[in-house]
């Protein structure tokens, strides 16, 4: 699978492919295909969030948990869809907080943040794949470890990075970054079910980008063309 990641990153994380837990993960994803099942994303896809973030130019963090588990949906980066797919919920309300903490900013028509992940944030799922139609099927399976590696990595060998953490399962990944170094902004997950307990009105876009303006650096340009 290393092949797939991104030379900066591999640098930093080749080591984790020769550990028993990946080597049972791969096992496993090699068995899941052998027994016929369809998984997402598709292989040239798993490592999407890395190949399109480079670690020098890595600025925001966007924490989700399992891929999409329909079909076309899942490309790599998290909260994304492909184009010509159906904006899933949680994204409608992202967008949504962002049409009213950024002025001028407007609702795309499609669902794919790959702008974002080329402008330097990193849109990172705890776990990479999923069988079709049977979401979390991946989960406790390695991918967890190796993602809890890359945000501790990035904690310890990067400073002033941004990270959003929306939803209880990604703010307990706070446990792996040192705030001393890094801010960590945190709210409701953006799901229809509790968008509306602090997600809408969080403000973690126009926040984010004053805190990049106040280390010298460019803001995010969350817009994204159609």
């Amino acid at each position: 699978m290393k092949e797939l990641l991104e030379q900066q990153w591999l640098k930093v994380l080749e080591n984790e492919f020769d550990k028993d837990y990946m080597k049972s993960l791969s096992k496993f994803l090699s068995a899941e295909k052998k027994n016929g099942y369809t998984i997402y994303p598709e292989d040239a896809n798993v490592f999407n969030a890395f190949r399109h973030t480079p670690f020098d130019k890595l600025k925001v963090v966007i924490l989700g948990q399992d891929p999409y588990h329909g079909a076309g949906q899942a490309h790599g980066l998290s909260f994304s869809v492909q184009k010509g797919v159906k904006i899933p919920p949680s994204l409608k309300n992202i967008y949504k907080e962002l049409s009213t903490d950024l002025e001028n900013f407007n609702i795309p028509a499609h669902g794919n943040l790959t702008a974002w992940a080329d402008r330097g944030v990193l849109l990172l799922n705890a776990t990479l794949t999923v069988r079709a139609q049977n979401p979390g099927s991946h989960q406790s399976k390695g991918w967890e470890i190796f993602t809890d590696t890359v945000i501790s990595e990035l904690s310890q060998q990067k400073e002033g990075l941004i990270f959003l953490l929306w939803g209880k399962y990604a703010q307990n990944k706070s446990l792996l970054i040192d705030e001393s170094r890094h801010t960590v902004f945190k709210a409701a997950h953006p799901s229809p079910f509790s968008a509306y307990r602090g997600f809408f009105g969080c403000r973690h876009f126009s926040k984010t980008n004053s805190k990049l303006e106040e280390q010298g650096l460019l803001p995010i340009d969350w817009q994204i063309s159609d």
